[in-house]
């Protein structure tokens, strides 16, 4: 695989993480470089791990696995959209508290998000198998690549925070189901399929 395919492998890969990324940096209240290093870092460890579990199964479970992951994808970023906005709501309706966005990172739920968004990386990593190429290689480059566009993700999250204020939770959340929507959309054509 050349150079440019690797790279527009990992830009094409790491696109949902980053989009969750900006949705972190909007969402949290404190960002420091260490923040944004452990979220990019999640991020692109499982995008790089993906592809390379993906090519030890093989044709085993290709079939199972590209049947079910937009689905996986769908529920984990939707139930993790809903609990931000009902938090939000219900931040709104308890008049003593007045803060809409996060004041730590939740590591379970930043290793979930990894998982959720990675998911797509775990069947391409199955399609490797069939191609005469050197994995260890493409899934180091698939990992800088999530590493680097999700750590500018948060800065650029961080800038986009203020603007929306209190309502930073609820975007959030609706971002996230929105990937997860996308994403179940990119494996089904189901929106286009109800259209027509």
């Amino acid at each position: 695989m050349g150079l440019l395919t690797t790279l527009l492998t990992g830009l094409a890969l790491a696109m949902d993480a980053f989009a969750v990324s900006v949705t972190k940096g909007i969402t949290l209240r404190k960002i420091t470089p260490l923040v944004s290093f452990r979220i990019a870092f999640l991020f692109g460890l499982f995008q790089g791990l993906m592809p390379l579990i993906g090519w030890f199964v093989g044709i085993r479970f290709q079939s199972y696995i590209t049947a079910i992951d937009h689905w996986i994808a769908l529920f984990l970023l939707s139930f993790i959209g809903l609990k931000m906005i009902f938090e939000a709501y219900e931040d709104t309706r308890n008049p003593e508290i007045s803060v809409t966005c996060d004041d730590y990172l939740d590591n379970r739920e930043l290793i979930i998000l990894a998982i959720a968004t990675s998911i797509d990386a775990l069947a391409v990593g199955v399609s490797f198998a069939f191609l005469n190429v050197h994995i260890m290689p493409l899934c180091l480059s698939i990992g800088v690549i999530t590493f680097v566009l999700c750590f500018l993700g948060v800065m650029i999250g961080k800038i986009l925070g203020p603007i929306f204020k209190n309502y930073s939770q609820i975007v959030g959340g609706i971002i996230l189901i929105i990937i997860g929507i996308n994403i179940l959309n990119e494996h089904t054509n189901f929106i286009y399929r109800m259209l027509n």
